[in-house]
């Protein structure tokens, strides 16, 4: 029978989301234990009452859950099966919260190996998931919904179960491919109103005061404005990964979407020229790169 998830929580992976939810956590009176490759990020939580574990499988000891934040399959595979991962020591039995963008395929794969699994797309930023304002989509068996369900419902102002497991995944891609075309949408109008000789400011200003443009674009026409795109809010790399799974997704469905397939295509290509690690709205300087420029 899956255990209610009041007790002891793990948080493994402590990047922009994962460093929130735990403080979080931490700010409900909740015991939190933590894991991070680079150690060095755990100590404001280690300050704040976490425990910081020193491998993933000492810091699920104990816990009735486990919520990874990782970058992606490989590290969540590592997470799990690496040497001293959470399943170095034989099953968890606590519910495995997959909150890491991976391909809904992946997370139906853990399920063979963990009991009780959800997998969560997070929608939000670190500021929301510090605050617990997070919107939540889970997918998974309603048996292990309900057991995560409190843990859930301290992170989220809105926690929506939508069917088997992979639905969280999946609307989460869906989210994100939204975002990722919104984004670059904006960067290039506003690419060729100043091309045309408009002033770059007044463009922004009044695309983001329009109707036209949906909040996360209002959000990010202060990053194209400001030209600063470092301290990101989320990463372009991780954009341009989630963007492939999208495309992935649509090929297995049997669907040619012309719009997610040249967004994946920037932000690769942006991802190529270096711009990984800066904010997704860095994708701008990708559509501004001359044929033979070294910029």
């Amino acid at each position: 029978m899956t255990r209610t998830t009041t007790g002891t929580v793990a948080v493994l992976g402590l990047g922009t989301m994962g460093s929130g939810l735990a403080a979080r956590l931490l700010d409900r009176g909740m015991q939190v234990r933590v894991w991070n490759r680079t150690p060095e990020r755990a100590e404001p939580l280690a300050a704040a009452g976490a425990f910081v574990a020193a491998h993933p499988a000492d810091a699920v000891a104990g816990t009735s859950a486990a919520v990874c934040v990782v970058a992606d399959g490989e590290a969540l595979g590592s997470v799990l099966r690496g040497p001293h991962g959470i399943l170095s020591k034989g099953s968890y039995p606590g519910v495995l919260v997959c909150a890491s963008t991976v391909s809904p395929e992946e997370v139906v794969q853990i399920a063979g190996d963990i009991p009780s699994v959800v997998d969560v797309g997070m929608l939000g930023n670190r500021d929301h998931a510090r605050d617990g304002e997070l919107r939540l989509f889970v997918g998974g068996e309603e048996q292990a919904f309900a057991a995560c369900r409190p843990l859930l419902e301290a992170l989220g102002k809105e926690v929506v179960h939508l069917g088997a497991l992979g639905s969280g995944m999946r609307m989460k891609l869906c989210l994100n491919l939204l975002m990722g075309i919104e984004v670059q949408a904006l960067a290039e109008v506003t690419e060729l109103a100043t091309a045309c000789g408009l002033d770059r400011q007044a463009v922004l200003k009044t695309v983001a005061g329009s109707g036209f443009a949906s909040p996360v674009m209002a959000f990010k026409s202060r990053r194209l404005g400001s030209g600063r795109f470092e301290e990101p809010d989320f990463r372009l790399r991780l954009m341009a990964k989630d963007l492939m799974l999208a495309t992935k997704q649509a090929a297995a469905a049997g669907l040619s979407l012309p719009l997610a397939t040249a967004a994946a295509e920037t932000h690769v290509r942006a991802t190529e020229q270096g711009l990984g690690d800066q904010d997704c709205a860095a994708v701008t300087r990708a559509l501004t790169e001359k044929p033979g420029s070294d910029t």
